[in-house]
């Protein structure tokens, strides 16, 4: 029996545990069907203790999966108690109140048993890639519309097939080769993770995993109230406003820190919307427990003991925590704003850490249609720019909070017949700022059968900018169109004619603290690299930048541009020469 007291050999079982999670993780991505989870990642894979606690999961995953996995398997163990499972044995639910937020995620977990002693759990989320009911969008007026609502129930009962429960999922999705396939590809990953954590156990002569389990996770609620209890105490603010649907969505958030404890409450945030755009409290949950740890301890484990020191509040029938049957398919359009509204509410105590708004919601895009052969479904993800940090520029293209993938085009063009025209930084999307926003990206699609087909693009900040701080500009808002430049919402199904093409301009993040006292030169790397256009550098920075090139040259090299220092310095010593005004984005190119 292993010493646990033993802080080398607590630390070795728990590095072993990483190990156990990521290839778990790793079977999953191999075994998949969908370009979701194989390419984009949208998934999570974790390991339980007999009671329900996670103790570690793999480095792939979303917080928004695998922080919800966690409150999850508390409703599972609820539903089918220990003692009433046997090997063999798996479950599956998509309750959204009870998981991850909306139908479209499968949670499927598997107790683990050593001979016939429950010794832990595995389990994973992934989205699927079609769930039935309406086309993947905000367009539902309640829940039932969207899809196939499956209860904690059994999938495999004593390693036997629920074929009842198999037929009726094939039946009720669009895509039932891959859908299913990612399926028994969740199951398979458990029975790996299992086979792994059961070596392990025998290696170290553990007959359970309770003392390693409370161990790892007294020591990560520890770090995390360690960390807690570093702040200044104190009541930190902000506030947001998402586009919504037919109304703004405006977030409140205040952040309550007391001794080493936290209390995050959205009281004041806009009641449940009557279209998809709902966020189930265990979602804001998840959410809320990541941001806290990633904006005060990130190196702390994400575990149990990581989710304790923190409490939520988010009153009844706001859009925080809709009620059922809320429609809430969409619901990370507004579920993702949280993490941003902490970090803002939490910047005066956080320095360097501390960041301004970003495009906060992933882009999931749904195209439908139809081949001469049969009809077609596809789903896949972009993302836009993340806001600046107080030392660094903002991250371009980069799925924050989310952690998915953006996929390549060829993936895309391979599995559906979608065409990607053009896909590119959204040059001058990008906060002006000392740290200049993220820059978002222009996505040029249209499908290739000759027929019209649908597409849904759950994305926001269309009308609200991301917000910059500390004196920083907000990022370029995110357009759709069509290439005859008609625009359109496709937060909603919108119907496409057969020649038009579909053009997307994600958001882009705000800068972080005053433009004019970004360094000129960083200036001219981004008019180099075309991330920023030289009006925009004398208007947003105050920094002039000459051509030592005639106008009619075609070929510019880095060497023809270089800053004018004497002409920077007398245009930003000039009261407002680079007033960047809210809500108008900076122009991309050279000019």
């Amino acid at each position: 029996m292993s010493d646990l007291r033993d802080p080398v050999t607590l630390q070795v079982l728990w590095q072993r545990l990483i190990s156990v999670t990521n290839e778990q993780a790793a079977a999953l991505i191999r075994t998949a069907f969908t370009p979701i989870v194989r390419d984009a990642e949208d998934l999570s894979s974790a390991v339980f203790d007999r009671r329900g606690y996670m103790i570690a999961q793999s480095v792939t995953g979303t917080p928004g999966h695998i922080n919800s996995m966690a409150t999850g398997m508390k409703h599972v163990l609820a539903a089918h108690p220990p003692e009433t499972l046997r090997p063999g044995d798996v479950l599956i639910t998509n309750d959204p109140w009870q998981t991850s937020g909306h139908l479209l995620d499968l949670t499927v977990a598997t107790p683990v048993f050593a001979g016939e002693t429950l010794v832990g759990f595995f389990a994973n989320t992934c989205h699927a890639l079609d769930i039935g009911g309406r086309p993947f969008s905000a367009d539902a007026d309640d829940v039932h519309e969207e899809g196939l609502y499956i209860p904690i129930m059994k999938l495999y009962d004593g390693g036997r097939p629920n074929e009842s429960l198999f037929r009726i999922v094939e039946a009720n999705t669009r895509a039932p080769v891959p859908v299913l396939g990612d399926i028994h590809a969740q199951v398979a990953c458990n029975d790996v993770g299992a086979r792994s954590l059961l070596a392990l156990m025998r290696e170290f002569g553990l007959d359970s995993l309770d003392e390693l389990s409370d161990a790892i996770i007294r020591r990560s609620e520890e770090a995390l109230r360690r960390a807690i209890a570093a702040l200044p105490d104190g009541e930190y603010t902000s506030e947001t406003t998402a586009d919504g649907l037919d109304a703004p969505v405006r977030i409140k958030t205040r952040v309550a820190v007391v001794g080493d404890g936290v209390t995050v409450d959205y009281t004041g945030t806009s009641a449940q919307d009557r279209r998809g755009i709902n966020v189930p409290l265990n979602y804001t949950t998840a959410y809320t427990t990541f941001a806290i740890k990633a904006a005060i301890g990130p190196e702390v484990p994400n575990n149990d003991g990581s989710f304790r020191p923190v409490r939520v509040i988010a009153p009844p029938g706001c859009i925080l925590n809709a009620q059922p049957p809320a429609p809430v398919a969409a619901r990370a359009i507004v579920g993702h704003f949280l993490p941003g509204t902490i970090f803002r509410a939490l910047g005066p105590a956080l320095g360097s850490r501390a960041m301004a708004a970003g495009a906060d919601s992933i882009c999931l895009i749904t195209v439908h249609g139809e081949t001469a052969a049969a009809p077609f479904t596809y789903t896949f993800f972009c993302v836009g720019g993340m806001g600046a940090r107080a030392a660094k520029d903002g991250l371009s293209t980069t799925g924050f909070p989310s952690g998915v993938a953006g996929m390549a085009a060829e993936v895309t063009e391979t599995l559906a017949p979608v065409l990607i025209h053009r896909r590119e930084f959204r040059d001058g999307s990008g906060g002006p700022g000392r740290q200049r926003g993220g820059l978002g990206q222009t996505i040029d699609l249209a499908v290739r059968t000759g027929r019209r087909y649908s597409i849904a693009a759950s994305a926001d900040r269309t009308r609200c900018a991301a917000e910059g701080a500390a004196g920083g500009g907000p990022g370029a808002p995110a357009r759709t169109i069509l290439d005859s430049g008609e625009a359109r919402d496709f937060k909603r199904t919108q119907q496409v004619p057969p020649d038009r093409r579909v053009i997307l301009e994600l958001a882009g993040g705000g800068g972080f603290g005053d433009p004019l006292t970004r360094d000129p030169q960083a200036v001219l790397r981004d008019v180099l690299n075309g991330f920023v256009s030289l009006e925009a550098a004398r208007a947003d920075y105050g920094v002039v930048i000459r051509r030592l090139v005639p106008d009619d040259e075609t070929v510019l090299l880095p060497e023809d541009f270089v800053v004018d220092e004497a002409a920077t310095a007398a245009l930003r010593s000039t009261p407002g020469p680079a007033q960047h005004r809210p809500g108008q984005a900076p122009r991309g190119g050279h000019g």
